[in-house]
């Protein structure tokens, strides 16, 4: 029995991963907690979840709450502390150009409120919190998963929120949570099917390639033979925490679900002009100058269609050890896709569905 406790429904990973929660007991129940504008449409994705399977019917439980607020915006008799067995934090702001007092208030702030929501569950197995490998900032070099404060500096107040959330709950962890944290790389669309819920990242590739002829022309910053892009599908980082979380060995460890053997940023964007059909030709910019044509020069952002702030990402100097997560998965027959096997499914899903925007669920 008991209840599982979860943000980040209905969201593009928390809808994936509810359900394979849930599959591993018919006796559990979930509790979403959904600000109250997205409310329907967690009831929506419900249903569609119980259409889908039958043996979730009545067992999801939607609960209109903020977890920027103290207490969750919930009280006693909405969300029963006694009866929840684990907790499930998704919830935070995924946007490279979020402003740092929404990125404090959701992501520090929130994390905040919802770990102490978690010390006051009595029957509380294990507190599960998504992260991001991207708390290491402009680290160079290797970074493992047991770093994490390295003195570095941050690109954006995303990076920078995530890495103090997750300095929040290291710390619940010292004094005794039972924690487990997983560090997404960069995320995109399923390896099988290519869907995906926005489009950032190396999408921003993918569209200005679709937009230009045969032959197109891709500026290139930095060292692309050099700087890594680690990208992992939607469905290897749902796996692999469905997997992990449900092992008494995951207690109190940091996992890296990133690709073990991540692309340069040279083999990547031959990969999408594979995946495209075009042929590139590479026009090196300084990165400083790209940044301020991006951002600065009228018209410039949307006739290109790469954010500025994505750029960082292309000239990224570290690279994620995944050795313990990689030992750990292989018990679970867990695998992360490579990204040659699926570039095309991400194209073909681009191509059908122009109506996807980009901007993040907040």
């Amino acid at each position: 029995m008991g209840t599982v406790f979860f943000t980040g429904f209905p969201g593009f990973l928390g809808t994936e991963l509810l359900p394979r929660i849930l599959a591993r007991s018919a006796e559990r129940r979930a509790a979403c907690l959904v600000q109250p504008k997205y409310a329907e449409l967690a009831r929506q994705r419900a249903r569609e979840l119980q259409d889908a399977d039958p043996k979730l019917e009545g067992r999801i439980d939607i609960l209109e709450g903020d977890i920027s607020r103290p207490g969750l915006g919930l009280s006693q008799a909405a969300a029963p502390r006694d009866g929840i067995v684990e907790i499930y934090h998704l919830a935070a702001i995924y946007d490279l150009s979020v402003g740092r007092e929404s990125a404090m208030r959701v992501n520090v702030e929130g994390t905040r409120n919802v770990l102490d929501f978690a010390c006051e569950c009595p029957a509380l197995e294990r507190f599960q919190y998504v992260s991001t490998c991207y708390v290491s900032g402009t680290h160079p070099g290797l970074f493992s998963e047991d770093d994490l404060d390295r003195g570095q500096r941050f690109h954006n107040f995303y990076e920078e929120t995530k890495f103090l959330a997750e300095v929040e709950v290291q710390k619940r962890m010292r004094e005794g949570l039972p924690v487990t944290i997983y560090r997404p790389a960069v995320v995109v669309g399923d390896s099988r099917t290519g869907t995906t819920q926005k489009y950032d990242g190396p999408y921003s590739i993918i569209r200005f390639l679709l937009r230009q002829p045969r032959i197109a022309v891709l500026p290139a910053v930095g060292n692309p033979s050099q700087a890594e892009v680690n990208v992992v599908p939607r469905d290897f980082v749902v796996e692999a925490i469905a997997f992990l979380s449900g092992t008494p060995g995951s207690k109190n460890r940091v996992y890296h679900l990133a690709d073990p053997k991540p692309l340069t940023v040279e083999q990547m964007t031959r990969e999408l002009a594979r995946a495209t059909g075009r042929s590139l030709i590479r026009v090196p910019v300084p990165l400083g100058a790209a940044k301020l044509l991006l951002a600065h020069v009228p018209g410039m952002r949307s006739l290109i269609g790469i954010p500025a702030n994505t750029l960082d990402y292309f000239v990224h100097p570290g690279h994620y050890v995944t050795t313990a997560t990689q030992a750990a998965l292989q018990a679970g027959g867990v695998r992360c896709p490579r990204f040659p096997e699926y570039a095309g499914r991400l194209v073909e899903f681009v191509i059908a569905h122009p109506e996807v925007g980009s901007r993040a669920m907040a």
